[in-house]
């Protein structure tokens, strides 16, 4: 059997992470077929290694994990190079972009097929198919591709039934050593806020809730299923004690579904000294007891990504928030993790769609308040400021209403790759009809002053003195809402190389 290149595009920090992902699907074919890659995060030059597989003749099969932004970029670069230079390698991507976006994918011309969704199994039974030369992908689940008998409205492409969600206990061992042959491990451990080699880990799939704005939904449509905490525990062992990992983030798009599975890892983890950091809901660990939050705490969780989105529980209703999550709660819980001395770390969407450009401002000062609200309650709270991005969900009151605003989405994957589309991927320019230069242009000014006023925790880089500074000459801007035209602390901020969390992590 021919081989497969996997391609880890990079990322928009360029901060090289363990690429669970392609791991993930890696693993299914591990022992049974020959794999290498190549990480966009480690190489100079992603395409002089990538070329150099492919001239051998042994790679007949691509595949590249896609998401928004430089990712999307390089990825839709380097597809193009493989088909005009190598016409006879079949292309696969997966992800969340070509999942949502598959008929500008595939009507590239230079994609093959998309793993929609899990790939654990879809991919491996897809590579069987194709080396025995069938042309029936029917019977593979999880599965898009271009037919001339296709299941959407335009007949043109097929996208098959989903999977439930696989039992992540019962996977396949993720192939670290496999991928150590190619990368040293050690250089994925990078140093963070948490640690000085920080392992980035993801143990579950999934969101039980189908908020309108994100991604992940259309793929999994409100299912959750996670790795048994014991599991956790022994793979994060492992990697401490093989490569010397000492701290966790946990990229799971909601790692706190589970109270008990997070009160168990939160006992087994405590006597290894490792600080880590997760993503959940409010309204969830709202509900979790003292008791686990304090064994949390004491198990070295440092700090928690929230989705606050909103003070106003009119607009959390049209994001389908789901749950009981109310502003009353968002800022009473901000004190609540002051009290248990976990970080919060709220993410706002600011410039949801309204009916009236006053409607649009009177909401955007709103939340402006409120924010200025959870600090006043709790200093510590991080505040990641997002602009928001519609999301080709379903049925979703805002996705609809952008729609019926004028907004539209490329129809080509060279559309996708102009400068504007990127800082879309980025949600720093939404490109949505509702929303004015000044609009953004005051958000953007009130993030700068709110950030120098309270720099982020997570800027390691950013000592002391530094902070002081910042604060001091962002106090009197802060205190009076003099938010227009902060050029003093840009200019601090651009010198210093102030990290933003929403963008570089940690």
């Amino acid at each position: 059997m021919k081989k497969v290149l996997f391609f880890n595009p990079r990322s928009a920090n360029s901060k090289p992470r363990i690429p669970n992902s392609i791991l993930q699907v890696a693993a299914s074919v591990e022992g049974t077929i020959e794999w290498a890659i190549v990480d966009g995060n480690l190489e100079e030059d992603s395409w002089l290694k990538i070329s150099s597989y492919l001239k051998t003749n042994e790679y007949r099969y691509f595949a590249s994990t896609v998401m928004p932004g430089p990712q999307l970029h390089q990825a839709i670069r380097t597809s193009r190079k493989i088909r005009h230079e190598f016409p006879s390698v079949k292309i696969i991507w997966g992800g969340y972009f070509p999942s949502n976006h598959y008929k500008a994918v595939l009507s590239s011309g230079y994609v093959d097929f998309i793993i929609n969704g899990q790939g654990d199994k879809a991919f491996a039974k897809l590579l069987s198919a194709l080396e025995s030369g069938s042309q029936s992908f029917e019977e593979i689940n999880n599965l898009i591709y271009k037919s001339q008998n296709g299941s959407d409205e335009n007949l043109n492409f097929s996208i098959n039934p989903s999977d439930e969600i696989y039992e992540q206990d019962e996977l396949n061992e993720l192939p670290y050593h496999t991928l150590n042959k190619f990368y040293p491990l050690k250089k994925y451990l990078g140093k963070t806020y948490l640690g000085e080699k920080t392992i980035a880990y993801h143990s579950s799939m999934g969101c039980p809730f189908t908020c309108s704005f994100c991604a992940v939904v259309p793929l999994y449509k409100g299912r959750w299923k996670g790795k048994s905490a014991i599991k956790i525990y022994s793979d994060i062992k492992y990697l401490k004690e093989e490569y010397g990992g000492n701290a966790i983030e946990f990229h799971d798009n909601n790692f706190f579904v589970s109270e008990k599975r997070t009160a168990e890892f939160s006992e087994l983890i405590s006597k290894e000294n490792m600080k880590w950091w997760g993503e959940g809901r409010i309204d969830t660990i709202d509900r979790y007891s003292d008791i686990t939050l304090e064994k949390m705490k004491d198990s070295g969780c440092k700090m928690i990504f929230f989705g606050a989105e909103s003070g106003n529980d009119a607009i959390l209703k049209s994001m389908d928030k789901g749950g009981t999550q109310t502003g009353e709660q968002i800022l009473r819980f901000a004190g609540r993790m002051k009290k248990h001395g976990i970080i919060p770390e709220y993410s706002f969407v600011l410039g949801t769609p309204a009916e009236s450009r006053n409607e649009v401002w009177k909401q955007i000062r709103l939340d402006v308040e409120f924010i200025r609200k959870v600090k006043d309650i709790n200093p510590e709270t991080e505040i990641i400021i997002y602009i928001y991005s519609p999301v080709p969900t379903e049925g979703s009151k805002l996705y609809n209403a952008a729609i019926n605003s004028g907004f539209k989405f490329p129809e080509t994957l060279d559309d996708w790759i102009s400068d504007k589309w990127l800082n879309f991927d980025l949600r720093k320019n939404p490109l949505t009809p509702w929303l004015e230069p000044d609009m953004i242009d005051y958000i953007r000014n009130f993030e700068t002053v709110l950030n120098g006023f309270y720099p982020t925790v997570s800027d390691i880089r950013l000592g002391p003195n530094r902070r002081k500074a910042l604060k001091m000459i962002s106090a009197f801007r802060y205190k009076y809402k003099l938010y227009s035209l902060p050029f003093e602390i840009k200019s601090l901020q651009k010198f210093w190389k102030y990290r933003q969390p929403e963008i570089e992590g940690f």
